[in-house]
This record gives structure tokens, sequence and C-alpha cells, in this order.
């Protein structure tokens, strides 16, 4: 037991390193840098011109309202960055070793494959953690120093955000376990895009009341529950009032039974992604 924590803790080690020479993880702290710099600015001048219009109606509700769904539209951002950099730092994680040979370097040694999975699952789960903790900050702390606006059940939001970078981190990996880098690409992202589009339909179906529709959702969220998570992040943090309706406002809210689905889910693809490594013809 203690030798397989090592062999992970090796991975997970190498994992870091190597996220460090491809920079693409620093490349998305950069982006996610700016993203929160061009927010900040933008917040705090639009800020001033709400400010004003509180002094004559509406005053501190005004601008909670406001602040709270203009923090709601930036998560969402936050939300489709957390996806991006997930897959991107992760869809070639096994494949490209794979291809170019690389991986008898590290199988050829007295470690199991699964250890090599795990380690690098362990590894992207630590860097995406922390980069889900750094824009969703960035976001927070900035709104509350501008406008004194701290959005409700900020921690259970975070940990939900972080829930659906693993999700997908799982899904990219039994991906890279089987098939090529491109074709997995291909496919981590089609099938994101069907989640979000399926969100999209059971938001409407649940505006427009059609049990049809909020069926089609559903469905599409039990396949790739990433969508159905950040709606539910979403949820928690929003403001209950009809001035807070925008696009980014949830209308159809997923179960807490479905938190324990989304962790079962991610828990079975990473089980799915080490068997499958275990069986490939390397």
């Amino acid at each position: 037991m203690n030798s397989s924590l090592h062999q992970v803790f090796v991975m997970t080690r190498l994992t870091f390193r190597e996220a460090r020479r491809r920079r693409l993880l620093w490349l998305g702290f950069g982006l996610g840098a700016a993203f929160i710099a061009l927010f900040t600015i933008g917040f705090y001048f639009s800020f001033q011109d709400i400010q004003r219009q509180a002094a004559y109606r509406g005053g501190d509700f005004l601008i909670s309202q406001y602040s709270s769904s203009l923090l709601l539209a930036g998560m969402y951002v936050v939300s489709f960055l957390i996806i991006m950099v997930t897959v991107l730092t992760s869809v070639a994680t096994l494949s490209s070793e794979i291809d170019t040979n690389a991986i008898h370097a590290i199988a050829a040694k007295p470690i199991r494959r699964w250890e090599i999975v795990l380690g690098k699952w362990i590894g992207h789960a630590i860097m995406l953690s922390l980069y889900t903790l750094f824009l969703t900050l960035g976001l927070i702390i900035p709104t509350y120093l501008i406008s004194g606006y701290l959005p409700p059940n900020l921690i259970p939001a975070l940990l939900i955000l972080i829930l659906e970078s693993l999700t997908m981190l799982s899904l990219t990996l039994l991906g890279s376990a089987l098939f090529s880098t491109l074709a997995n690409g291909v496919l981590v992202f089609m099938i994101y895009g069907l989640a979000f589009v399926g969100g999209w339909v059971e938001q409407i179906g649940a505006i427009l009341r059609s049990q049809t529709a909020r069926d089609l959702g559903i469905a599409s969220s039990l396949l790739m529950p990433s969508e159905a998570l950040w709606r539910y992040a979403a949820s928690l943090l929003q403001v209950d009032s009809w001035m807070s309706v925008s696009p980014w406002s949830i209308v159809s809210q997923p179960t807490p039974a479905f938190l324990i689905y989304s962790i079962l889910y991610t828990t079975a693809l990473l089980g799915a992604a080490m068997r499958a490594f275990g069986q490939r013809d390397l």
C-alpha cells in the first residue's frame, strides 16, 4: 500500500513538472488574470453609474441586484474557462506519451498502470482546483471591494465548480487512454457541446413549461453533468428576485441527488480510465 502511494505521488509530481514545461497551465493563469482585470475595470466604471442611479431610486437594493447579476455573468465565463483549461491541459496526458513512445520510459519502471493514471489525475485535479479558486476569488474580491456585495453560498458553489472541472478531467483522461489526442479532443468538446445545448433546452423548457424539453435537458445532463453543475453553482450564488432575471439566471435547478450522481459519474470515469489504460497495448 505504501509503495502504491509513493508511486502515485511520483506521478503527481511528474504531472506538475510536465505542466510547467508545457506552459499551458501558466497560459491559462495569464488569460484568467487578463479576464479578471477586464472584469474589475468594467465593473468599477459601470458600478459608478449604477451608484448614481441608486441615489435617486432603489438604493442598496438596486446595487445588490446589479452586483449579483454582473458577478453571475462573470462566473459564467469562469465556468467556461475552467472547462477549456481542463481539456487543453489533460487531453494529451496519456495519448501523446503513447504516440511518441515516451510512456515506455514510465511504464517500464516498477509502477502499475493504474498508478500512472491516478497520479496524473491527482496532479491535474490539484492544479485545476487552484485555478478555479484563483478565478473565483479573482471576481469575488474586486466585486466586494468595489460594491460591498458578497454572494451567498460561496463555499458550496466553489466546491461544485471544482467538481465540474474534475468531471471533465475524468472524461478527458478516459478518452486519452482510448483514443488519439485529436480524436479525444473532438469527442470531449462534442459531448460538452451537447451538454451545453441541453442545459439551455432545459432552461427554456422550464420557462415554457415544456416537459419534453426539460426531459431532453436532463438526459444531456446525465450524459455529461458539467453544464448542470454550473447551473447548480449559479443557483446558489444568485439572489432570488424578479429584478435578477438575466440570461445567466437559473430557472431549472438540479436536485441535491444530482451532486451524488456527478461524484459517482466522475469516480466511474476515472476507474474506467485506469482499466482502459491497463488493458491498452502500448
